[in-house]
């Protein structure tokens, strides 16, 4: 009997290095067996700022799922983010190689190849190549065109691309643990196959990832990703506001945006209406151990609208350049650990005027309990593309491009598709 397939993901982010080891059964069944979340050093805005401390952040987190799940990780899928990250919508175009124009795998693949026949620095490396599209001898909106009849193949995909050296610092950081990085995966990307569902992909939306250092953007049109960007801003500039104008520490700003977040997730009453809070001009600190025992809520309120009006009106903004902010109708999903902050709902549909819902990771079982935060969503995507996208056969939905060092072998690769 087939045995069970162990893939891990490695979230290295800003404010937390989440790793998460996953048993994947032969039906694809994906079962969490070992987790670990771990508060991040060396890393700034999704960018390694200080190697010798990321790695043993790394090491930490990997350590705690490996103990947990009784299993040595030796590869992993690792989410990379920054502002580095961009994208671009490309084309590509071949003739069916079989004589009887019936379209392979290897048609399909010569025609990726082909779309990524583009210009792009040499300081830049592509992550993902996506296919959005197929249209067979004009015939447009093919989804898989393995098996069918056909001359002239064409392709419409999204390719994503980072920064080179950024990019190798990260993979040197994870080698330097001992594991091998099977695939570098962005982590809009990843965050939407943990949350998304594919009614909201096909009908058209944006998913946002607002993490401690950086907000991912991914905007899905027709089932595939149309648009990617990352915003050099997160909750970590909320809490900076709160410590700021509140006269103290970082730590003490964060547990107090976390206490009066926490607060907004209001017990249900018998009937399923939520309890209306009282409304209350202090917030009661007192339990916490600091030299203030109150902070005033109206001011609290004040400082993180602002920010967040201002993170919101720059994804409005990336929205807006993708020209697909009006064929929406799913609206805005929202996740990573700063999605559960006082008033994004009411400030999200005040600047971006969509419809919006907070995205819960899904699409795993076993360790359920400790993966229901928004804040995992990156790293329970990671493992679900894992398992998904990187199995053999049929038409991948999604071509990774993850590892360093690709561009001459791509060049080579597609030299090689017009050899007889």
């Amino acid at each position: 009997m087939p045995k069970d397939r162990v893939v891990t993901g490695i979230d290295i982010g800003s404010s937390k290095v989440s790793s998460i080891i996953a048993s994947i059964s032969p039906e694809g069944k994906v079962s969490v067996i070992g987790v670990s979340t771990i508060p991040s050093r060396g890393i700034k805005k999704g960018v390694v700022v200080d190697i010798d401390e990321a790695v043993e952040t790394i090491a930490q987190s990997l350590e705690g799922s490996e103990r947990m799940a009784g299993y040595a990780v030796s590869s992993a899928f690792v989410a990379v983010n920054g502002k580095h990250i961009s994208s671009l919508n490309s084309h590509g175009v071949v003739a069916v190689a079989n004589q009887e124009g019936e379209i392979t795998a290897g048609d399909v693949d010569r025609v990726t190849e082909a779309a990524q026949a583009i210009s792009i620095p040499s300081s830049r490396e592509i992550v993902h190549v996506i296919p959005r599209g197929f249209i067979v001898d004009n015939q447009d909106e093919i989804k898989d065109p393995v098996g069918m009849s056909g001359i002239r193949l064409e392709v419409e995909t999204n390719i994503i691309s980072g920064g080179a050296t950024v990019m190798r610092n990260l993979v040197k950081c994870v080698q330097q643990v001992g594991v091998e990085v099977s695939s570098l995966v962005f982590e809009g990307v990843a965050s939407a196959e943990a949350v998304l569902t594919d009614t909201e992909k096909e009908l058209g939306t944006v998913l946002v990832d607002i993490g401690g250092g950086t907000t991912s953007i991914l905007v899905f049109s027709a089932g595939s990703p149309a648009y990617a960007a990352v915003l050099p801003i997160g909750g970590q500039n909320i809490t900076n506001d709160l410590a700021v104008g509140l006269r103290m520490s970082l730590e003490e700003a964060e547990q107090v945006k976390i206490r009066l977040s926490t607060e907004e997730i209001l017990p249900l009453r018998p009937g399923g209406e939520r309890e209306p809070r009282k409304h209350r001009d202090e917030i009661d600190v007192s339990d916490l151990g600091f030299e203030q025992t109150t902070v005033s809520r109206k001011l609290v309120e004040t400082i993180v609208e602002a920010r967040m009006t201002e993170i919101f009106r720059m994804v409005g903004r990336e929205v807006k350049r993708s020209d697909l902010g009006e064929r929406l109708p799913a609206g805005a999903v929202f996740t990573g650990g700063a999605a559960g902050t006082l008033g994004v709902r009411k400030v999200a549909k005040k600047v971006l005027g969509l419809p919006l819902r907070i995205g819960q990771p899904r699409g795993v079982t076993g360790l359920i309990d400790e993966l229901g935060s928004p804040a995992q969503a990156a790293a329970v995507g990671l493992v679900l593309y894992g398992a998904y996208f990187t199995q053999e056969g049929g038409l991948s939905r999604l071509v990774s491009r993850g590892k360093l060092g690709g561009i001459f072998a791509r060049v080579v690769e597609w030299v090689k598709s017009f050899l007889p």
